[in-house]
């Protein structure tokens, strides 16, 4: 099916709204198709899913794409692997375009443990880490979706 031939019955408003969130950030196809559900209530379902597919095939849309944007945004924020994946799997990217950017022991997760461990202790004026404030650290990255051996190693090397 051509994609012009989708929107010859007054679906070009879908395409236009759908065309406004992807102008405005990278969205899954399962998220953009939710956000036109709400947006528009009465359409069908299968006309909000022809215009998502249709943007896909021009590839306006794309979950690899969307990944790679969301995960270094959220890696950004100081989230961890764990917390990351699972929200990539809630919006339905397939998890090999998942696995494509993220990686479960890159280094890379400790040194961002390491930074927002540091940032979360500025306050701080001494260089000791006392139990009780490891216990709490360790529960904030585990909530992060640090791993125990990602966190414990960037305690350590504090």
């Amino acid at each position: 099916m051509k994609p012009e031939s989708i929107f010859k019955n007054g679906e070009s408003a879908l395409r236009r709204a759908a065309i406004h969130y992807l102008a405005r950030r990278e969205h899954s196809f399962y998220e953009l198709k939710q956000k036109l559900h709400t947006k528009f209530p009465g359409l069908k379902p299968e006309a909000i899913h022809n215009v998502v597919r249709a943007l896909r095939a021009e590839d306006l849309q794309n979950d690899e794409r969307f990944a790679e944007s969301y995960s270094r945004y959220r890696k950004g924020l100081g989230f961890g692997y764990r917390h990351i994946r699972h929200e990539l799997i809630v919006r339905k990217v397939e998890d090999q375009k998942v696995d494509k950017y993220l990686v479960f022991d890159d280094p890379e997760w400790v040194e961002l443990a390491i930074n927002v461990i540091r940032k979360k202790r500025r306050a701080h004026k001494s260089l000791e880490i006392s139990s009780l404030e490891k216990s709490k650290i360790t529960r904030f990255m585990e909530s992060r979706g640090f791993s125990l051996s990602q966190i414990h190693q960037a305690i350590g090397s504090l």
